[in-house]
């Protein structure tokens, strides 16, 4: 099975990029099933809003995660209690609106989990997500219940997510690290078959501070002062993300390979579905 995850999708440059690319994309590598984080997908980078949650499905996405901005646009609420293929972190307090994970069917028949969850570490307060999630992987197990589970865990701290990465392995197919923005460099099967990445990286304008318009930020670094609001980038866009190649038998990954299209970074493709 062929997995594509698509890194957190800022701005209107970062839609924009996604829904040029993403269709040729799973046509020319023939991917199983796609899931893009999409909590930054708002005009302004914060939040998601129904014209954007349908452009980045119109664009492919069979399934889109959230993070830490989940609720910064009111929609967003109706939109996760009704639609089962946008899912919040499954951590979030009782009775928030929507669910941690979906499975879906890909369109050869395979079973997916994908699980939503949220760091701790230096990140607003939520539940434990390695209870959660470690519930969640117990009624659905690896290539019993399901053919593949993908977690998009969205934390801050690097270590909490290694940690994340030690705790799954061998029980999902692959652990996608987001929220940083910045795509790292130590993508690998871990020793009992997950594939892991401590941060895929953003699909937006990499000329900017994290995906927002570097001089604001620049100046409450420099001042201390707040002198407006923070924006998205509106530059050229790149598209970060992970493929993951899944086998059939185990569930657990038998490749994996980071994704760079646009400028700013060095590219970079698989090589294994050229």
């Amino acid at each position: 099975m062929r997995i594509l995850f698509i890194g957190d999708v800022v701005g209107t440059s970062g839609v924009t990029v996604l829904s040029e690319m993403l269709p040729g994309l799973r046509s020319r590598w023939s991917i199983d099933l796609t899931v893009v984080n999409g909590e930054n997908s708002a005009e302004q980078g914060f939040g998601i809003t129904l014209e954007t949650y349908r452009a980045i499905r119109d664009a492919g996405a069979d399934v889109v995660t959230l993070g830490n901005h989940s609720w910064n646009r009111r929609e967003a609420l109706e939109l996760a209690a009704r639609d089962h293929r946008l899912v919040r972190p499954i951590n979030y307090l009782p009775n928030t609106p929507g669910a941690g994970f979906v499975k879906v069917d890909t369109a050869n028949g395979k079973h997916v989990l994908v699980i939503n969850a949220l760091g701790r570490l230096f990140m607003e307060p939520v539940d434990d997500p390695f209870g959660a999630i470690s519930r969640t992987l117990d009624l659905y197990p690896l290539s019993h219940e399901v053919d593949a589970t993908v977690l998009d865990f969205h934390c801050e701290a690097t270590g909490e997510k290694q940690a994340m990465g030690r705790f799954c392995d061998g029980r999902v197919s692959v652990i996608a690290g987001t929220h940083t923005h910045t795509p790292s460099a130590d993508h690998r099967i871990l020793s009992n078959g997950s594939a892991y990445i401590t941060d895929v990286g953003m699909t937006g304008d990499y000329n900017s501070v994290v995906g927002m318009d570097w001089r604001e930020p620049v100046n409450r670094f420099v001042t201390g002062l707040t002198n407006d609001r923070f924006l998205a980038a509106k530059g050229a866009a790149t598209l970060c993300g992970l493929a993951i190649e899944v086998e059939d038998r185990t569930g657990l990954a038998a490749r994996i390979a980071p994704i760079r299209i646009g400028p700013h970074l060095e590219p970079h493709e698989p090589t294994f579905w050229a």
